[in-house]
This record gives structure tokens, C-alpha cells and sequence, in this order.
């Protein structure tokens, strides 16, 4: 499995492009900056499928409309973030930001179970940081896209609206259900593993006792 990423906006976000065949890649949180996101796309050589979102939040979903628009691709996303992708816009102005609304006609619903698109995914619901929120697993690369769930020495805000401590603990104990060689690809900052942020996250240490 071949895995791109960049950062992209003022919250540098990760974005990723994932495939095992070229012509059946999919594109997971494209956060912002669509026309740079869009050049990145087309210099991967892959073509995107969907569009795969861990949430709904704005850092995430910023250049969702330009990836539509230029790729005619579904997006794929929990029922339950719904209603916080369609006032992504809205939240963005509120930290002096701008996006362009993310389309919901191309609105494809996530369950949890094996995905039909890229490279055999299996859908995890883990909210807490986000209602909705998910990830995307893949057991034979041994690699996870974590969302804002899990990062290197950290965890996901609960001070959100929509956010639930309890929910964020019962997800990341169930995040650590996966094998520890498991690689990690979070929303924000550098990839960890499971087994790394079990030795060093003090979040991770404290809910999992």
C-alpha cells in the first residue's frame, strides 16, 4: 500500500492519498489550500476514487468542494458528522478563516465494517473528539488514519462543541485493541505507532491504566 501526505492550511492539517492500484486511490481529509492539494493530486500519478473523511471538522474538509468539483467523486462520512461538515464554513469565519462549503450532495454515508473503495479499508467509528468521527484501518499494512483521535504524545481536543471526554477514552482504549505495531497516521503532525505512543503518551498511559 503506497501512502502520500502533505500538511496543508493554518492549522496544517494532514491530508493523504492512499492506493494499492493507481486508478482506485482515495483521498482522506483533504483539509484546505485546494489549488495546491489539487497540483499534489495530479503529481501522485494516482487517480482518486472518494473521498474519505475521518470528520468533519473545517481543517478537514476545507478543499473538499475544489476535489469534488475537479474529480466528481463521492465523500464518504459518518451520518452523525453530518451536521458538522454542513457548518464547516461557518465554523471557519468563526477563527477568522475562510473555506468554501463542503458539498453534501455528493454525501456518501460511512458505516463501520470494510470499505468498497481504495485499498481494503475497514471503517472504525471512534467518536469523542468529534461526533462521527472515524478511522480507517488497514490490517495488512498494519496502518491506521487516525483523524484528530490519536497523535504523536497526544490526543484529540474534547473542548469542541460536539466533543465527549468519555466518548475520546472508550475510543482510544478501543483504538489499542489493534495490534501495537500499528502505524499511525493522525490528523496533525508526524506518524506514530501504537506501541510508541503506549511507552510515552501520558494520555494514553493514564486511560489505559
Amino acid at each position: 500500500m503506497r501512502i502520500e501526505t502533505r500538511a496543508f492550511g493554518p492549522l496544517q492539517a494532514n491530508a493523504y492519498l492512499v492506493w494499492d492500484d493507481p486508478e482506485r486511490a482515495v483521498l482522506v481529509d483533504p483539509g484546505d489550500e485546494p489549488e495546491r492539494l489539487l497540483a499534489w493530486v495530479r503529481g501522485s500519478g494516482a487517480r482518486p476514487e472518494a473521498v474519505l473523511l475521518t470528520h468533519a471538522h473545517f481543517d478537514h474538509v476545507g478543499a473538499v468542494r475544489a476535489v469534488v468539483e475537479a474529480h466528481d467523486l463521492p465523500v464518504l462520512l459518518h451520518p452523525a458528522a453530518r451536521p458538522v461538515y454542513e457548518r464547516a464554513a461557518a465554523a471557519a469565519m468563526r477563527w477568522g478563516l475562510f473555506i468554501d462549503p463542503p458539498p453534501t450532495a455528493a454525501l456518501v454515508d460511512l458505516a463501520e465494517g470494510p470499505l468498497t473503495y481504495g485499498p481494503g479499508f475497514e471503517v472504525r467509528h471512534l467518536p469523542g473528539h468529534c461526533p462521527g468521527h472515524v478511522a480507517f484501518y488497514q490490517a495488512g499494512a498494519e496502518a491506521v488514519f487516525a483523524g484528530d483521535l490519536l497523535f504523536a504524545g497526544g490526543v484529540g481536543r474534547w473542548d469542541l462543541p460536539g466533543a465527549n471526554l468519555d466518548d475520546l477514552k472508550r475510543s482510544i482504549r478501543r483504538l489499542f485493541e489493534l495490534p501495537e505495531a500499528t502505524r499511525v497516521y493522525p490528523g496533525h503532525g508526524p506518524a506514530t505507532t501504537l506501541a510508541a505512543e503506549r511507552r510515552s503518551n501520558p494520555f494514553v498511559q493514564d486511560w489505559l491504566g
